[in-house]
């Protein structure tokens, strides 16, 4: 091959077979080749994040996000959301990354434990302002960084998690990465160091989910940012392993202590159907691995002085995030202790506070009354139960035996809870999340008009024009 054929080239020579895939996934994508699947999950996507990214931009910690991130900014166009700020590409998709992210509220790409939607949409977003693109180009980088994402993730799924790491933090250094390398028209060889030097970004533990930390909420925003600036390192010709994903000290074998796996890169071969058309939206304000255990214990709020007992198996990798393993996890300390804690939102539940954005809200502000709440939570019994991670692979599932005090039992077994791709989360209600989140941020006559630009989604309007429909008028 000659230079001019490996400039041409959409596969990179001299590495891997599986990092050779990804690259040429990221080069070969067009418009054209997203599916009407695909299409569905990226409206459904884009409404639920904005809107979150919105909503959630009046929590404390993105107060205090947004004051550290004005005094460190650079000049640029791309806007902060809920705001009339403007900065830099990298500087607005950590903003708003983090928005996007903070209140336990945004997607989920279930099989890989993973949040996409709060690193793609903010990168492709924020970029594509910077570079005047049209939605057709920012949608197309967006799904090219949401399945690198969220197909590396499968292959790390759930030693990743298991061991600690907080999938998220990860695997966004990568898909913004991707996004940066798309929408900037990279060739093959920069698009490969563009991911390279992501993985010296790569970070990001759950040690959140035990003892605190707002840091939690901004996971999002630092993956996304680090993932432009490899971007900008590779454009400005900085250099990374070739092997950063299956090399002897790459990505699988650093953080997860064993290879990809044979094969792995067909996972990126193009006539795998896309992942982003599995968009999971969430229906409850808490860690995806309770909201299954909150469908199956519904029902029982009615109930609940007649139970004796609550029993919940839980599969191990859940029972690390929300479970036992956490050290505060009978008796919460702080907000991010509530929102990973199964028996605590269990205890809502029965209780019929519910499980959405107000309840948590309230526990911010100390308007819950958390003395019945603990009390209840201490008599649900958890327990592990292998038998889930090995019987239902990327669910998230729920087994629930509830005891009453006459004797009678009954069991409940959720395998799809709502939001999931199996159970969607009807229009109606994703329409009343968007605006439970935007209306007191946006008013109600600003909302209407971006719900309405989103469900159109014309490829041919410009990121700008959408993303000035996110911002507050004063």
């Amino acid at each position: 091959m000659t230079a001019t054929q490996q400039a041409q080239s959409s596969v990179p020579s001299n590495c891997p077979p599986l990092e050779q895939a990804v690259v040429q996934f990221i080069q070969d994508l067009r418009y054209e080749h997203i599916d009407a699947h695909a299409h569905a999950g990226i409206n459904r996507l884009m409404r639920d994040q904005l809107a979150v990214q919105i909503g959630i931009s009046k929590m404390p910690w993105s107060g205090q996000l947004l004051k550290y991130a004005t005094s460190q900014q650079r000049p640029g166009t791309s806007r902060v959301s809920a705001s009339t700020l403007t900065m830099s590409a990298m500087d607005a998709a950590f903003v708003n990354g983090s928005y996007g992210h903070g209140f336990e509220y945004d997607d989920a790409h279930g099989p890989s434990y993973s949040h996409p939607g709060s690193c793609v949409i903010p990168a492709a977003l924020a970029i594509g302002e910077e570079l005047g693109s049209s939605l057709e180009e920012v949608i197309t980088a967006m799904v090219a960084g949401y399945e690198v994402y969220a197909r590396i993730g499968l292959l790390a799924s759930p030693d990743l998690l298991q061991r600690g790491f907080h999938p998220h933090g990860t695997l966004s250094n990568f898909g913004a990465a991707a996004v940066a390398a798309k929408l900037r028209g990279f060739d093959a060889e920069t698009t490969l160091q563009a991911l390279a030097i992501a993985l010296s970004h790569v970070s990001g533990t759950t040690e959140y989910t035990s003892t605190g930390g707002s840091i939690k909420r901004i996971h999002a925003g630092i993956g996304t940012r680090n993932g432009i600036v490899a971007a900008d390192m590779a454009q400005a010709g900085i250099t990374g392993p070739r092997a950063f994903l299956s090399g002897n000290k790459g990505f699988f074998r650093t953080f997860l202590q064993r290879p990809a796996g044979d094969g792995s890169e067909v996972r990126f071969a193009s006539d795998r159907p896309f992942e982003i058309a599995t968009v999971w939206l969430k229906a409850y304000c808490a860690c995806y691995c309770t909201h299954a255990y909150i469908d199956a214990l519904r029902p029982f709020s009615a109930h609940r002085d007649e139970i004796a007992d609550v029993h919940l198996k839980i599969s191990p990798h859940f029972n690390v995030v929300v479970g036992t393993a956490n050290a505060n996890a009978y008796e919460p300390r702080n907000i991010e202790h509530v929102q990973f804690s199964l028996p605590i939102q269990a205890a809502f539940t029965l209780l019929g506070n519910g499980n959405g954005y107000p309840v948590h809200r309230d526990y911010l502000a100390g308007k819950v009354d958390m003395t019945p709440v603990i009390d209840m939570a201490r008599s649900i019994r958890i327990t592990q139960e292998p038998a889930l991670e090995r019987d239902y692979p990327g669910k998230f599932v729920a087994d629930v035996t509830v005891t009453f005090r006459n004797g009678a039992s009954e069991h409940v077994f959720v395998e799809d809870p709502i939001g999931t791709d199996k159970n969607p989360m009807p229009e109606q209600e994703q329409d009343a999340k968007f605006m439970e989140l935007t209306v007191d941020v946006l008013g109600a006559d600003r909302a209407g008009k971006l719900l309405a630009a989103l469900r159109a989604m014309d490829p041919r309007m410009k990121a700008a024009e959408l993303m000035s429909l996110c911002a507050t008028e004063r």
